[in-house]
């Protein structure tokens, strides 16, 4: 995965550091939202999340779903065990090495904050593996930063600091998609946070 991990940036690896400086940030609020606005889970869905981190999204998912959680850091897959165990299975992966045959068949596919980390060869490899993945009428939600014109000097400045070295524009993003999704939608917003930032969100339904 193509990120910086030194200096500063060192200390969101701590799960303590990660949820306290997302909460700072009014995390919960964007998880919320983006919970109810694009993810849309019901109870029964089985939803698989690459790249999910502590796994907060889950205080904003109904309960009865069936919850699977892949991330590179064991430090979040330990703190996500600690703190929902009963509610999802979690596994400590490398999302670029993530094999189509180690996904569960699901309704929702979730990548939030994933493929900004990616080169364009892996984060397509990524979406065409949750794409064979999905049930017919499942959809894949992908939410990154991204550089789009217009945008706040300050937002371009914080999203140029990030971890992930491979930003693109929210139409980057959705040229990525080579697999045959029958729906594809971008939404670009720059609103989630307490602070100016801007998202693109793809929406794609299998």
């Amino acid at each position: 995965m193509a990120q910086i991990t030194g200096g500063i940036r060192r200390l969101l690896s701590s799960p303590i550091v990660y949820d306290a400086f997302q909460a700072l940030l009014g995390g919960d609020a964007a998880r919320r939202e983006i919970a109810d606005t694009y993810f849309k889970a019901r109870p029964g869905h089985v939803v698989v999340d690459v790249g999910c981190g502590t796994a907060e999204i889950l205080n904003f998912l109904p309960q009865g779903i069936r919850y699977y959680g892949f991330d590179l850091e064991q430090a979040y897959i330990d703190s996500a065990q600690a703190q929902f165990a009963g509610r999802g299975e979690f596994y400590c992966q490398d999302v670029t090495l993530l094999e189509a045959g180690r996904i569960p068949p699901c309704e929702l596919a979730i990548s939030f904050g994933v493929l900004h980390h990616l080169d364009d060869d892996g984060a397509s490899r990524l979406i065409d593996n949750l794409y064979g993945r999905l049930a017919e009428g499942g959809r894949l939600v992908t939410i990154d930063p991204a550089f789009e014109p217009g945008q706040s000097v300050f937002a371009r400045e914080m999203i140029r600091r990030d971890r992930g070295q491979n930003v693109r524009s929210g139409e980057g993003y959705s040229a990525l998609v080579s697999s045959p999704f029958r729906d594809k939608r971008l939404t670009v917003r720059h609103d989630l946070l307490r602070i100016p930032y801007t998202h693109a969100i793809m929406e794609c339904t299998k």
